[in-house]
């Protein structure tokens, strides 16, 4: 289909695919009933030469007028055939015909589309009549042939017994305005007299000559259309055609009219924007499913990732830092001995372009953010799962655990880049590497149902089996520590410690193979797993359970010391570490990290959602902000001093929100049609209303605080009014006229207009007032200055859009308040920044990455100080800021 949309016109963008498809399904079938009829017709045809014939033989100036009339009509014919290519070409150009005209009234709806569909399908049918008549030299030559449309018409069913209604179409069809008004015939049913057959064969052959001159301007205007497809670049897809631009959207058509302040297109420009975003802060902590990735470095900051960004956040100057220097998730890291270089691990990813990402280690300088090194490019698959410095030779060597199948063990001199040992582990999950703490030649890893003792030599790497003997084998070895005196400490799923000594009989000599370890001693330690180990300066131990959410000490004899207990609102355990003093920091599952002591307690230090997020909205008069996701949390957040002011969680998955204009109350939308108020300061529900069964798309309120517009992907919108500063609401309206769901929506700022984008890449406008009532003609909407823009598709914004892009590249779009950039969230991790309007196509932008995953919002803060973004399932939030150049 995409083969000829091109050629439509802007009202195709009020049909839905399924629509378009069965219109052209009663088409084609009405197409194939053709054959059937021409059999009727040549009879029809021979008794019309037949009448004609006694005509003309009883009045000799009828014949000579007929005369006349058959020249003009052979005239018309001729053109038509060469508009069509001649005659083997006539049927495919009538079937295109057609289908442009189907199309064409796509943009109808309800009663008038059905009823428009009708007079069409008569229109259409005499086109084809006319157009798939027997060439002339297989018939008896006589003038009055071409009249032969009119004759059957009479013979016709009932479907083209209201054909007269469609002369007249709507306005809004443009183009085929013109094309039915030549396609006027009589709806006579009977001969009268040969002065009227003589009438009828000089309007037979006006209306072909206009026929033919129809066919050839849709050719003409067809074949511009095409090659258009076939370009490459959004230029030649965004064209300038008179009061109008019109872009294509994987070949639909999208028609945005330049405003009347505009005096000449060609000269408008698109330059960057002065402003630049600078990270400020980043929202959350990837502790759902990862491990050991938490530990506090000398310079007092508490060093972590989340997204693709490494965080080092001093938590009692309540500052971050960030190393910014990865392209996708990061999953693994591990401190350098000195304590001062971090090696952190990436997954695989794809760009923009779909090129691969591939994994990769870098090693950078915490002190500095620098990046000292690259390591595995073209090495790793899928993803590093794991990774350790060595301890006994000073952190000269990296040992990396991939996510390929055969998770494979690499070791590498990291600051020559250089790989020296390589070999697979085990098809089963490996969940920990690291290297013997004082044996620079024994490396150990873990997983699923073993624990591996590799002997490094060279570039060679001999695997040695853990036996349990009569030990209970577990399902998982979670983690591994080292004790002072040597042995190798595991935790597992079953709750069990186990001490791992070497064999006395094989006590390492010289350069040659190992000894093999084997278990020493067994410590029941928690209930359910243990999931993870930290050894102490002091040469303790604290381990995590992970069903019983339990921190216990561990003295130098193994023997539990102290414990307690992480609270069940935070999940559980997947990561400890050592803190400052008597302090430990937790990291847990639901994203937390914590900091305690056995004496105090927990503290929170970082926290942030658990689910896919989508829903977020900036206070309109204070720096806070306010996020919602799938996990059913609504959080509200101060820009200023970076903390959670409150939580609340909801019944359904959240999915959109907006703040009242007076800041009193916020509205969100969920992923069943319900929406809830929550008055913003005590976080109470004010009202709770449906709108639908399907997700919410959008909330949205007016600038006054008087509407609100509830975008649903039932393709409706949903109004309200709205009284007592946000705390009443009663149902106004419902905007009606979208074929797919809405995505975007934005007001006037009299709150008499409403624009809204849908899943299909329509424009529609809505006048408020006047019942919701949708606003054929878009033109008049194009002066109109909206109060807030985050309508992705628009005159003033469709240069954001990236070449080749499918339609649902761009997630999120907003201007800012004072009108000079537009703030853009795409599908590839990107945080775009425009300058404002964007009128112009592949326009600059500055590019940011921080996000690993669709970014799905962005939001400026009231005084556009800074800008907020959401990650879709990297449930990250960043704060940027606004800088000047």
């Amino acid at each position: 289909m995409d083969g000829f949309t091109g050629s439509l016109d802007d009202s195709m963008s009020g049909a839905s695919v399924s629509d378009v498809n069965d219109r052209l399904s009663a088409l084609e079938l009405r197409v194939q009933q053709q054959e059937d009829e021409l059999t009727v017709m040549k009879a029809a045809l021979a008794d019309v030469l037949r009448r004609l014939a006694a005509s003309e033989a009883s009045v000799s100036v009828s014949k000579k007028h007929a005369a006349k009339g058959g020249a003009a009509l052979r005239e018309a014919y001729s053109m038509s055939s060469i508009a069509n290519g001649g005659t083997p070409g006539r049927k495919r150009e009538s079937t295109s015909v057609t289908r442009k005209e189907t199309m064409s009234s796509a943009a109808k709806s309800g009663a008038e589309r059905k009823k428009e569909f009708g007079s069409q399908r008569s229109q259409m049918e005499e086109i084809q009549e006319r157009e798939e008549l027997p060439h002339p030299k297989d018939l008896s030559p006589s003038p009055s042939s071409p009249h032969l449309p009119q004759n059957l018409q009479q013979q016709r069913p009932p479907q083209s017994a209201d054909s007269s209604k469609a002369n007249v179409p709507p306005k809004s069809r443009g183009p085929s305005v013109k094309r039915s008004s030549g396609m006027e015939r009589s709806q006579s049913s009977t001969w009268d007299s040969s002065e009227e057959n003589r009438n009828r064969l000089v309007k037979a052959a006006s209306t072909s000559k206009l026929l033919a001159k129809v066919v050839k301007n849709a050719d003409r205007h067809k074949e511009p259309v095409i090659s258009q497809a076939k370009m490459s670049t959004r230029e030649k897809n965004s064209q300038a055609e008179g009061n109008h631009i019109k872009m294509f959207m994987r070949g639909r058509p999208i028609t945005m009219f330049i405003p009347s302040d505009v005096e000449n297109y060609e000269d408008v420009r698109t330059e960057l924007p002065s402003e630049r975003l600078k990270l400020e802060w980043v929202y959350g902590y990837r502790g759902r499913d990862c491990r050991a990735n938490i530990y506090l470095l000398p310079t007092g900051e508490i060093v972590y990732f989340v997204a693709s960004v490494v965080v080092l956040f001093n938590y009692e100057e309540r500052t971050q830092r960030h190393y910014l220097g990865h392209t996708d998730c990061v999953k693994c890291l591990a401190i350098h001995p000195d304590k001062i270089r971090i090696a952190t691990g990436q997954i695989a990813g794809v760009d923009k372009d779909g090129r691969a990402v591939q994994p990769h280690v870098r090693v950078w300088d915490s002190v500095s953010l620098s990046t000292l090194q690259v390591v595995g490019l073209g090495t790793f698959e899928r993803g590093v799962g794991s990774l350790a410095f060595s301890k006994a030779d000073s952190g000269q060597h990296l040992s990396v655990i991939d996510d390929s199948n055969d998770h494979m063990l690499t070791v590498w001199d990291w600051q020559k880049k250089s790989k020296i040992a390589e070999i697979k582990t085990t098809n089963e999950v490996v969940l920990a590497v690291e290297f013997h703490h004082t044996d620079p030649n024994t490396i150990v890893t873990c997983g699923k149902s073993h624990i591996f003792f590799w002997t490094w030599s060279g570039n060679l790497l001999a695997r040695k089996q853990g036996i349990f003997g009569k030990y209970e084998k577990p399902k998982f070895i979670q983690c591994l520590a080292f004790l002072t005196n040597g042995d190798i400490l595991t935790g597992d799923s079953g709750g069990v410690l186990l001490v791992w000594s070497r064999s006395s009989a094989e006590t390492p000599s010289g350069k040659g193979p190992r000894a093999a370890f084997q278990i020493s001693r067994q410590v029941k330690g928690h209930e359910g797993s243990v999931f993870c180990v930290c050894e102490m300066r002091s040469g303790t131990l604290l381990t995590g359970g992970g069903k019983d959410r339990k921190i216990i000490l561990w003295d130098h004899e193994l023997r539990a010391d102290r414990d307690i207990e992480v609270p069940d609102q935070y999940g559980t355990i997947r990561a400890v570490s050592e803190g400052k003093g008597d302090e430990f920091l937790v990291g847990t599952s639901r994203n937390f990290i914590l900091r305690g002591t056995f004496n105090d307690g927990f503290q929170v230090e970082v926290q942030g959602h658990t689910d896919e997020l989508w829903g977020l909205a900036s206070h309109p008069s204070r720096g806070m902000f306010l996020t919602c996701a799938q996990d059913r949390l609504v959080l509200a957040w101060s820009s200023e001093d970076h903390s959670l002011q409150w939580s609340r969680t909801l019944e359904e998955h959240g999915h959109c929100a907006d703040f009242h204009p007076s800041g009193a109350v916020v509205a969100i939308g969920t992923h069943s049609g319900k929406w809830y108020v929550l008055d913003a300061e005590t976080t109470d529900l004010v009202a709770i209303h449906t709108d639908g069964n399907e997700q919410l798309s959008l909330l949205r309120f007016s600038v006054d605080g008087g509407l609100l517009a509830v975008g649903s992907h039932d393709n409706f919108i949903y109004l309200y009014t709205v009284s007592e500063n946000g705390r009443k609401y009663s149902r106004y309206g419902k905007c009606t006229g979208h074929s797919s769901y809405i995505t975007h929506l934005d007001w006037s700022p009299d709150n008499n207009f409403i624009m809204s984008n849908s899943g299909d890449y329509e424009i529609l406008y809505w006048d408020v007032p006047n019942g919701c009532k949708l606003i054929r003609n878009r033109s008049e909407c194009k002066d109109i200055d909206w109060a807030t823009y985050t309508c992705v598709l628009g005159y003033h914004v469709f240069g954001v859009w990236p070449e080749g892009s499918d339609g649902t590249d761009i997630n999120a779009l907003i201007r800012s308040h004072n009108r000079k950039v537009i703030a853009l969230a795409d599908d590839f991790c990107k945080v775009h920044l425009f300058a404002y309007p964007c009128s112009t196509p592949k326009a600059p932008s500055h590019k940011y990455n921080a996000h690993s995953s669709h970014v799905t919002n962005v939001s400026f803060l009231y005084n556009d100080s800074h800008l907020i973004s959401t990650g879709g399932k990297d449930t990250s939030i960043m704060q940027w800021r606004l800088v000047e150049k």
